[in-house]
């Protein structure tokens, strides 16, 4: 996520998209049609939930004679999507009746006035009781309160890691590190012993965006001895700034990047390295340990554009240990994806219609969860047994939910994880030490949010 400055190269873009794809004309106005707007990334072989959404537009339709359901896919980097969406939602010529949304950005896109409360319709919805309280939350307004979306799925993250590397490197498996020093050991022996092969991946720098921040960043963050007010302290109300935890983790950053355990600097910081990683590093053996989510099954399934069927035998998988091995002893980060009505949208009611009665059933959620390889937000779905067998890492990255953190559901929350993104890569490049980088990062959230809105952290 980086800041909401929008230049006019973007803002012609994305309105030309908008236009193309979320037009005024008579579909768009009609009551029995509705444009849904999801993001497609840079990989444009990965065509799950195009497949996916085809599906289920097909079963609505199919039920709901003479309604019609226009797909529009966003191609583009995952900052560029958010800011592509956020220009079509501005005007009822361009607002979709329907947009996907990471839940990180529900509350920005509430103060923006993009968004539709949707209380009165999950107040009659019974399935609304199915969903997780923590999902809830994710998609509640943090000012008043109200329900601005439904969750579509949760992750969590951990360490991915390759059992015949490690078996030629000499370290044993199963492997379950219990310090950050011990994910470093294994790094340096990889790269001692097998020249050719990264021996960890960690993402960095503003390119990648959330990847960056969640899974590069705040999977160490949150690990410190600070927890959960290591970046937010909500019994204050105020975001951390100065605390040793903070430099703490930009050192392992550090570490991995000065010392040649991580990727090459320039891969590491392109805006598709997510891609490589997963369907063309972990696969070819080039990759010895991969920080990253519950979600890379989708790189290697039948469905994929390069299957990898030897993936279950080749991979293993790691709860991120704490800084020092305190309790609890791990650490993850959730996230996820959700639904919202944008504010403007032409035809809610059908909107919604197709979204409680068809994409959020309980049957539909599992299938997507299945196939996508996320973890399931309604409690109906995640007691079942075949969702939990049906990708075998499943269970693992479902049990990870115990020990896991979410990030603050604020609007400045975009600017702090910008802001966390120049921290890393100035760290990453060498170009500023970890002091420099921990003081720019202090000052931009000052910056950001307000001098009374920060505390100091522990030290």
């Amino acid at each position: 996520m980086r800041s909401r400055i929008v230049t006019a190269a973007a803002l012609t873009a994305a309105t030309a998209l908008a236009v193309t794809g979320c037009g005024s004309g008579s579909s768009g106005s009609s009551a029995k049609s509705i444009k849904v707007v999801y993001w497609q990334n840079l990989d444009s072989t990965n065509k799950l939930q195009a497949t996916f959404l085809a599906s289920m537009v097909k079963e609505f339709t199919k039920a709901n004679p003479g309604t019609k359901v226009t797909l529009v896919p966003v191609t583009a980097s995952e900052n560029d999507y958010y800011t592509k969406i956020q220009l079509m939602m501005r005007s009822p010529a361009t607002a979709p009746d329907l947009v996907y949304e990471d839940t990180a950005l529900i509350n920005s896109d509430i103060a923006g006035g993009y968004l539709k409360p949707l209380d009165a319709y999950t107040a009659k919805w019974s399935d609304w009781s199915q969903y997780a309280d923590a999902a809830k939350s994710a998609v509640t307004g943090s000012s008043d309160g109200k329900v601005y979306a439904v969750p579509d799925n949760t992750d969590t993250r951990g360490i991915w890691y390759n059992k015949e590397l490690f078996a030629k490197a000499g370290i044993s498996v199963p492997w379950q590190p219990k310090t950050w020093d011990d994910v470093l050991s294994a790094a340096k022996k990889i790269k001692a012993k097998l020249p050719g092969v990264t021996p960890l991946n960690l993402y960095t720098g503003q390119a990648g965006g959330e990847a960056s921040s969640m899974q590069g960043f705040e999977m160490l963050l949150y690990g410190t001895p600070a927890g959960d007010k290591s970046l937010y302290d909500a019994s204050q109300k105020k975001w951390v700034v100065g605390s040793q935890g903070f430099k703490d983790a930009l050192n392992f950053v550090h570490s991995v990047y000065s010392e040649g355990l991580g990727p090459a600097k320039e891969q590491a910081l392109g805006a598709n390295f997510g891609t490589t990683v997963g369907t063309e590093l972990i696969p070819a053996g080039k990759l010895a340990m991969d920080i990253d989510g519950s979600w890379m099954p989708n790189n290697w399934s039948d469905s994929a554009a390069k299957p990898w069927s030897d993936w279950q035998k080749v991979m293993g998988t790691a709860a991120m240990p704490t800084q020092n091995g305190q309790a609890p002893g791990s650490t993850s980060m959730s996230g996820g994806w959700a639904w919202s009505i944008p504010a403007k949208a032409k035809n809610a009611d059908l909107a919604w219609k197709f979204l409680s009665g068809t994409l959020q059933t309980k049957t539909n959620s599992a299938k997507w969860n299945t196939v996508n390889a996320t973890i399931a937000v309604r409690k109906d779905v995640a007691a079942d047994a075949s969702y939990l067998t049906s990708v075998p890492t499943n269970k693992f990255f479902t049990e990870l939910v115990t020990n896991t953190h979410y990030r603050p559901g604020l609007p400045a929350y975009n600017q702090v994880s910008t802001a966390i993104q120049k921290a890393m890569e100035s760290v990453t490049t060498g170009q500023a030490s970890v002091d420099k980088a921990a003081s720019t990062f202090d000052n931009d959230v000052k910056a950001a949010v307000g001098d009374d809105k920060t505390a100091e952290g522990s030290s």
